[in-house]
């Protein structure tokens, strides 16, 4: 009998095989995944008039205020046995609203508009779905499709509140076109100010952006937008899909925030969570109508053990209505420009990645541990995105590995733009962890930074949020520790720790950025080595705020070393923005001495030198490089004004000589000091990016 599978056709499939032949054994799995995808997007055409109207479902879901006034409301309970509308407006009479039962599980309600005209639910009251259970109980709920959730200052639980202002903002900025070099400046907006408290959404738009633009970031993550019940989840327990966090502001405040990014050419992703949500019913999704699946699978395939969570069911066509439109509703209301997947290794699996260790072997990314009703989701939203907004950036984090996480639908690929680079921070930790500065092995370092599937965009970082947190340390931490509490002062001399960590802090944020990726991030304070980790307010802290700030006063003061690291920060990106090493092909490295601590290579005509040794400087150290002429220092770790040493002089020209090095054609002699790195370029080429 023919194989189903045999009659499916991948369109760029043989693109995918030409990167790596190896996934040609796993053909029939690429195969079986297209199918299921491509039937989707014939179901999603038949059922609904296409994924273009099936995402604007939250145009139909909800309440949406129709032209008369009117207020329509809709919700899908398929469990429930009655629906009503309680608030504000009707006295919160529990009965005086009842939905009625539509098919395939939907209730729906007319409220017509009051006597004036006006509707009748007014502006920023609050509302309620009152659920009857077929055992008899009577639920409160708020709507999954909520736009807008607050809480009082004594209440537990986030309240519905309707919002439709009288005069929406309106955005005026244009998106900034997709940049070709990916610099991040991941951010959490309720951190953003040294202040003990939840910062907003107007302080991070009047005080961060510019720092962001001033510092050459191009993009930024945003965190803990979705609106979450429990601030010190991090924005990772999501209640409210559909809500921007009211916690730092109005919806219109975000929007603000996103429409003065775009005028300063920097593109907004929001740190999406589509692979679990919070386990409260009241005022989260869970148990919504009742019954303990819904937008859920039942127990225990619908429960995360280790996030104590409930994850989706996403072969049910009503989970993946409101999923893909969440995604678009991000993109068209707020003018988001793509996203940050979060948790993409728990969707991929049935086993989510808990006790499981990824040796890269193909037969871990194929067969019965794959999920692929989330794998085909994750499909269609990036198909969907990409087919809808040419210039939407997806990012997965996705710590597996998974081949073709980053190749297009059209080969076969899940169709992610890039993936995060997850190995590179953990490698630093266990370096400063683990070895003596003269035990660092250039090779391994080199590895970590280099492997990556070739094709397929890496965003490589030093650190993230995942470092900053409470029993772990930022890398300043870990490199200087107390000694940031009183010796930061550039009026005194530097110790000897102060110095080896602001020396060594630069070094390994600039050999990340040149060589790990094709994009880099940055979480927002490490750029200027932010001195304590991040711990928010919670029973075990007294409800603490001093560790859930990012302390910008201190890049504000002239004699603080944390000027220097922020200097350094700016400089790294803007002169990759001049010459782009990051959208150019992966490095060549031509050295990686163990003996003498040094790293070499070029990337897009551009030199880069790396001299780990904690005391050895080189005075005549001759280093490959390919193209001939005459080269230039372009940036400087040593410089003293980012508290280096200043032991280089940037007048110098070095000339290369036709004598091969390395597998380099040319090579040339240069002076590099002990805990350097340095930036050449060469004068004789034109560099236009």
């Amino acid at each position: 009998m023919a194989d189903p599978e045999d009659n499916v056709a991948i369109p760029e499939f043989s693109c995918l095989l030409q990167m790596d032949p190896q996934l040609k054994t796993y053909e029939k799995d690429f195969k079986r995944r297209y199918d299921l995808l491509q039937k989707q997007l014939f179901r999603l055409e038949e059922a609904e008039g296409g994924f273009d109207n099936f995402t604007r479902s939250y145009l139909n879901f909800g309440v949406q205020r129709r032209n008369d006034n009117s207020l329509y409301f809709q919700e899908w309970a398929p469990a429930a046995e009655a629906l009503f509308l309680t608030g504000d407006f009707n006295g919160w009479d529990k009965f005086a609203n009842p939905y009625k039962k539509t098919e395939f599980g939907k209730w729906e309600l007319v409220v017509p508009p009051k006597p004036d005209g006006s509707p009748a639910v007014d502006h920023n009251t609050k509302l309620k779905v009152v659920v009857h259970t077929k055992a008899g109980e009577r639920l409160y709920r708020i709507s999954p499709w909520a736009k807008y959730v607050t809480r009082e200052e004594k209440s537990v639980i986030y309240d519905w509140v309707h919002w439709d202002p009288p005069q929406p903002y309106i955005h005026i900025h244009p998106r900034p076109r997709k940049p070709t070099s990916m610099r991040i400046y991941e951010a959490h907006v309720g951190i953003a100010s040294p202040e003990q408290k939840i910062a907003s959404y107007t302080n991070f738009t009047t005080n961060v952006l510019p720092r962001i633009k001033d510092l050459g970031y191009n993009c930024i993550q945003l965190m803990a937008i979705m609106e979450h019940a429990y601030y010190a989840s991090f924005g990772y327990q999501i209640t409210s899909f559909f809500a921007a966090s009211s916690r730092y502001g109005t919806p219109d405040e975000l929007k603000q925030l996103i429409d003065v990014a775009h005028s300063m050419g920097i593109v907004v992703l929001l740190d999406v969570v589509h692979s679990h949500a919070s386990k409260n019913t009241e005022d989260g999704l869970n148990k919504f109508d009742g019954s303990d699946s819904c937008f859920f699978h039942s127990p225990p395939r619908g429960y995360h053990a280790m996030w104590d969570s409930r994850l989706f069911n996403y072969s049910s066509w009503e989970v993946m209505r409101f999923l893909l439109s969440n995604l678009r509703w991000w993109m068209e209301e707020y003018r988001f420009d793509g996203f940050r997947f979060d948790g993409v290794t728990s969707m991929l699996y049935h086993h989510h990645g808990i006790g499981t260790g990824f040796s890269g072997d193909y037969s871990e990314y194929f067969g019965l541990q794959v999920d692929e009703d989330s794998l085909v989701y994750l499909m269609l939203a990036n198909h969907i995105l990409h087919t809808l907004y040419p210039d939407c950036i997806t990012v997965a984090e996705d710590v597996s590995g998974m081949p073709a996480l980053c190749r297009g639908v059209q080969e076969g690929g899940l169709g992610f733009d890039y993936r995060l680079a997850m190995a590179i921070p953990d490698k630093w930790i266990q370096i400063l962890k683990e070895l003596m500065d003269e035990e660092w092995d250039m090779g391994n370092i080199v590895h970590t930074l280099i492997n990556r599937r070739y094709g397929e965009k890496c965003i490589a970082y030093a650190e993230s949020h995942d470092q900053a947190l409470v029993g772990d340390k930022t890398l300043a931490f870990w490199l200087m520790d107390k000694e940031m509490y009183t010796n930061m002062s550039s009026i005194i001399t530097m110790t000897p720790v102060i110095d080896r960590g602001i020396q060594l802090h630069k070094m390994m944020r600039l050999i990340t950025h040149g060589l790990g990726g094709e994009g880099y991030l940055n979480f927002i304070g490490n750029e200027f080595g932010h001195p304590e980790w991040l711990d928010f307010p919670r029973e075990g802290n007294n409800q603490s705020y001093h560790y859930a700030r990012r302390q910008f006063n201190l890049v504000d003061m002239d004699h603080l070393r944390y000027r220097q690291l922020y200097a350094f920060d700016r400089d790294m990106n803007r002169t990759e923005d001049k010459y782009g090493w990051l959208a150019a092909p992966p490095a060549f490295v031509s050295a990686k001495h163990e003996g003498d601590k040094v790293i070499v290579f070029d990337r897009a005509n551009v030199l880069f030198i790396f001299n780990f040794h904690p005391s050895k400087s080189y005075q005549d150290y001759r280093v490959g490089v390919e193209a001939p002429g005459k080269y230039k220092i372009k940036l400087d770790s040593d410089m003293v004004q980012y508290g280096g040493h200043g032991r280089l002089d940037h007048n110098t020209e070095f000339f290369t000589e036709a004598q091969p090095l390395n597998g380099r054609q040319n090579s040339m002699m240069v002076y590099i000091p002990c805990r350097t790195a340095i930036v050449l370029a060469n004068e004789e080429i034109d560099y236009c990016y």
